[in-house]
């Protein structure tokens, strides 16, 4: 399944001209064959916005998940976006993925959350594994910190999730994430990875950027700079089938040595 990433910050603070970034992403991703488009963490709204998270959050089904459901039917691509949302006086980071033909597929909510300023606007989701069936693939939905927790990804693992798609706002100095630790973490529990970052200054962070699409050889099949950037690479079933067979971690496992992790 070819998949499109969208590094961006878009525009902290507007929905709308968010909207409008992610539609004009939506195009060129679509011209480029792409079935699937990945907009980071937080990007209908921005991240460092303080309060006006509070303000800005909206319901799974609400106004902006009807405009993004048309765009993707107008695309003709499924797309997964990361907002704040609301659900009664609770806000949550989370993120939605819906499909070509507009229908809200998977919503999850984010379950660890980084630092003092997700801790003060947000509360934690509580479950760890959200999943939809895509063009023939199992995805899966984590948000930024979530991956670096490695429970967390064998649990997508051992519930059969082909392609993880991680919405993102990873700032500077945590560039080894992108690079290393995303690579190991699709090869150790043999899978793709999406992870599609922010990028650039905002309030008090500093987004890296560094998007890539990680294979279960452990090799990005493609990687963004520092800079806005649209990337597309494939997520191919048959070569997953295949490393799966070579490189059995999941069959090898001893579940009964590692009752001390929980």
């Amino acid at each position: 399944m070819r998949t499109a990433l969208l590094q961006s910050s878009g525009r902290p603070g507007s929905v709308v001209e968010n909207l409008k970034v992610l539609d004009e992403a939506a195009g060129r991703a679509a011209a480029a064959g792409a079935e699937l488009l990945v907009a980071p963490e937080m990007f209908l709204t921005g991240y460092a916005i303080g309060d006006d998270i509070a303000r800005l959050a909206e319901s799974a089904d609400g106004d902006s998940a009807d405009a993004i459901a048309e765009m993707t039917t107008r695309h003709g691509l499924a797309i997964a976006y990361g907002y704040p949302e609301r659900d009664g006086e609770t806000v949550h980071n989370s993120a939605q993925l819906i499909s070509a033909d507009g229908t809200r597929l998977a919503n999850y909510r984010k379950t660890h959350l980084f630092g003092g300023f997700e801790r003060d606007h947000f509360t934690p989701g509580e479950q760890p594994v959200v999943q939809a069936e895509l063009n023939g693939l199992t995805v899966g939905l984590m948000i930024c910190y979530d991956v670096e927790f490695p429970e967390n990804v064998r649990a997508h693992a051992l519930a059969g999730t082909d392609l993880l798609l991680v919405p993102t706002a990873n700032m500077h100095p945590f560039e080894l994430v992108a690079e290393s630790m995303i690579p190991v973490r699709a090869f150790e529990n043999q899978m793709y990875i999406a992870y599609a970052n922010r990028v650039g200054q905002e309030g008090e962070f500093e987004f890296f950027g560094l998007s890539t699409l990680a294979g279960p050889d452990g090799v990005a099949r493609t990687r963004a700079g520092r800079a806005e950037q649209l990337v597309v690479a494939d997520a191919d079933p048959a070569f997953l089938a295949a490393s799966r067979e070579d490189n059995p971690y999941l069959k090898d496992r001893r579940p009964g040595l590692y009752g001390s992790l929980v």
